[in-house]
């Protein structure tokens, strides 16, 4: 019985470290030669584990785009004293972000670069570049 168990358990171990790196292997759904920086109003946050969103409505060209970023977990920007509350001040204002583009051409990125509203400047590269 204990011969079998021991084998099963490495393999359980090896299929959930596969599915950890297949999570953070954000290359596969960005660009990081594809560089682009966007500014605009922060319309929406989501502030949550694993990975924060926003939602930030760009102008350009007379019309208004909708573009999504994905950025790291809360405790990165913690971390670094920039907390929900900054965040949160920052929103119907503007933001700049530098990103790492969507692979699909969709308007969505990877956050490298981050300034708030009120000057506050986050670098999320090369950690989660």
């Amino acid at each position: 019985m204990r011969t079998r168990i021991l084998p099963a358990l490495f393999a359980l171990a090896l299929i959930a470290a596969g599915s950890a790196w297949a999570h953070h292997n954000m290359s596969a759904m960005f660009d990081f030669s594809q560089v682009v920086t966007r500014t605009g109003t922060l319309a929406e946050l989501d502030w949550r584990n694993p990975h924060i969103y926003m939602l930030v409505d760009v102008e350009g060209a007379g019309k208004v785009e909708r573009w999504s970023f994905e950025g790291p977990p809360p405790g990165f920007f913690r971390s670094r004293n920039v907390d929900r509350p900054a965040f949160e001040a920052s929103k119907g204002k503007n933001v700049t972000i530098e990103t790492s583009r969507a692979r699909d051409g969709s308007a969505s990125g990877l956050i490298r670069q981050l300034t708030l509203n009120d000057g506050t400047v986050v670098q999320a590269c090369p950690q989660y570049c």
